[in-house]
């Protein structure tokens, strides 16, 4: 038998826009508002931010102002007061937002022996909450220092974001043993062409304009969805709690 054929292949997915509508750290904002660990001013700015997302893709200087933002925010706070935020944000608002294309994605992979990992710029807490809460081989997102189990307000190495989120994903598969050409991407956004560029089996998710040119010159797959998508998946799923 061929000893390639028992490298692992690694399915790579984004979060925001990909399996999610929208930027999850704009809902871990409101669960923040909602406990009283954020004022409302605070919410509105990412809420103008996620407005923005959705309807241009990601912008570099709104991502650069979310993260500053961010650790200014989380200073102080602890690994567990995250966790529970984020737990808390998934089961309330992220839960019912998932693009169910996406999420069916993951689980052909995993029913096919792949692993599935998320690779996002969004806080790593974050990011493996989803990927628990879905049934996902584990997550790649951005680290935030912690000391005694306190967040700085700083970072630990980069944001995961643009060639870093690509990095991030080749580091796994070498520690894998995975051939990069056997494997799948999946994200929204031209800031992750290197990442889509990196695997075999590149796929844009609701692309935006310049990752839409760039995956029809490269003839990748384009996957598009409807909002609609996400509301029959919730009326679905509320018939059949009934």
């Amino acid at each position: 038998m061929d000893p390639s054929a028992q490298k692992p292949v690694i399915a790579f997915f984004d979060v925001d826009n990909t399996l999610l509508r929208g930027a999850s750290l704009y809902h871990v904002a409101i669960g923040a508002w909602r406990l009283g660990k954020l004022p409302l001013q605070d919410v509105l700015r990412f809420f103008w931010q996620q407005r923005q997302f959705i309807r241009l893709g990601e912008n570099l200087m709104h991502l650069a102002d979310v993260r500053d933002r961010a650790l200014a925010l989380i200073a102080g706070h602890t690994e567990l007061e995250l966790r529970a935020l984020s737990e808390d944000t998934f089961d309330r608002r992220l839960a019912k937002r998932l693009w169910p294309e996406t999420v069916a994605l993951t689980q052909e992979h995993l029913a096919r022996g792949h692993q599935v990992w998320i690779v996002s710029a969004t806080a790593q807490t974050v990011a493996t909450v989803i990927a628990e809460r879905l049934g996902l081989t584990g997550a790649l997102g951005t680290v935030f220092e912690s000391r005694d189990g306190i967040f700085t307000g700083n970072l630990v190495g980069p944001v995961c974001h643009g060639p870093s989120k690509a990095d991030a994903a080749g580091e796994l598969a070498l520690a894998l043993d995975s051939d990069a050409a056997s494997c799948w991407a999946y994200s929204d956004s031209h800031n992750d062409i290197p990442l889509l560029e990196l695997v075999g089996n590149p796929v844009a998710v609701n692309p935006d304009h310049a990752l839409t040119g760039h995956a029809e010159e490269s003839s990748w797959p384009i996957l598009r969805m409807s909002p609609s998508s996400i509301r029959t998946a919730r009326r679905l799923a509320k018939a059949a709690r009934a």
